[in-house]
């Protein structure tokens, strides 16, 4: 009984997707004849459904796939796009479950008004799982990033990138940059709902090491999940990555966390730790007290879009406080 418990509660909240929207699309500037997301991605009151949360029939996979393969955002990835001076093509990576779409509707409609090139890129997805990606264990998917940031630099003729990641998408990168040669390719590097030093999931991992449990559960999750595991506090995964520092000296890094981060757990397990110059790391509160948003709704927050902006592009106003929500 306490095995299948906690089997059940570690899937619950492995099945929490690190990425949520919940704007309207009008709002977020898909206009008319942009095809929508299904219909069971909208509550009755209009705010948009994480995936995580939804309940889908057959019907909604396939039309959703078919969404997710036959276009973009609109203006994301546009392969003809030349960066303003001053900026880099800027490239968003979901998290765990999320994927380039869903992932974004918030944000990249933002970034495209002030300018900039923005790329989005689905990676670590299983053919036989539908909607969700982030699943492929990191090192796989850092490979898929390093493609797609090669393909972005030869089509813009830039030199180097920007990366905006949440969650997972803060972790991943850092294995291409430390590993793959994307210090030379990268350089600014924001992020928010980040994972640096893994997750213990409310203390959730401790307890099922102290039970015995760890390794006979990640043997159900391994094979639809590899990067589940990588995400917990000392997987071998973080281990190897952290060692030595957690930064490049030549990336600048701007990290943001959130004090009340229900996945990332404890959330000081998001800051970066390296004594370097060009990386920094704030919460969420620092910049509005006020302001309680979680992992997941720190997708469609104004703030995170304004602070972020500010540290890509010393044109943008630096000022950011509660009333940058509004931005």
């Amino acid at each position: 009984m306490l095995f299948s418990k906690t089997l059940v509660s570690v899937a619950t909240i492995l099945a929490v997707t690190l990425q949520t929207v919940q704007a309207v699309p009008s709002i977020m500037g898909l206009g008319d004849g942009i095809p929508q997301p299904p219909s069971n991605a909208f509550t009755p009151d209009g705010q948009y459904i994480p995936l995580s949360e939804r309940v889908f029939s057959a019907e909604d996979f396939e039309a959703h796939d078919k969404l997710e393969k036959r276009v973009d955002l609109p203006g994301v990835n546009n392969w003809d796009c030349k960066p303003k001076p001053g900026q880099a093509p800027l490239i968003l990576v979901h998290g765990l479950l999320g994927n380039g779409w869903d992932n974004w509707v918030f944000l990249a409609p933002r970034f495209l008004k002030r300018g900039y090139c923005v790329f989005s890129i689905t990676y670590g997805r299983y053919k036989n799982i539908p909607l969700f990606a982030g699943l492929d264990k990191m090192e796989n998917s850092a490979q898929q990033l390093s493609d797609f940031i090669d393909k972005v630099l030869l089509a813009t003729g830039a030199k180097e990138v920007d990366l905006v990641g949440h969650s997972q998408g803060s972790l991943m990168p850092r294995y291409y940059i430390k590993n793959m040669g994307g210090a030379a390719k990268v350089r600014k590097f924001a992020a928010f709902g980040s994972v640096v030093y893994g997750t213990d999931l409310w203390g959730v991992v401790p307890f099922l090491t102290g039970l015995g449990l760890y390794d006979p559960i990640k043997k159900i999750v391994d094979p639809l999940c590899l990067s589940c595991y990588q995400l917990l506090v000392d997987s071998p995964f973080l281990k190897e990555l952290n060692a030595g520092g957690d930064t490049a000296p030549d990336v600048e890094y701007r990290f943001i966390v959130s004090m009340v981060d229900s996945v990332v757990t404890p959330y000081t397990n998001g800051i970066l730790r390296d004594k370097n110059p060009k990386a920094k790391s704030l919460t969420l509160q620092e910049l509005c007290p006020l302001d309680l948003s979680n992992h997941l709704t720190m997708v469609n927050n104004g703030i995170v879009f304004s602070a972020i902006h500010a540290f890509l592009s010393p044109s943008a106003p630096q000022t950011v406080n509660c009333f940058s929500a509004l931005n």
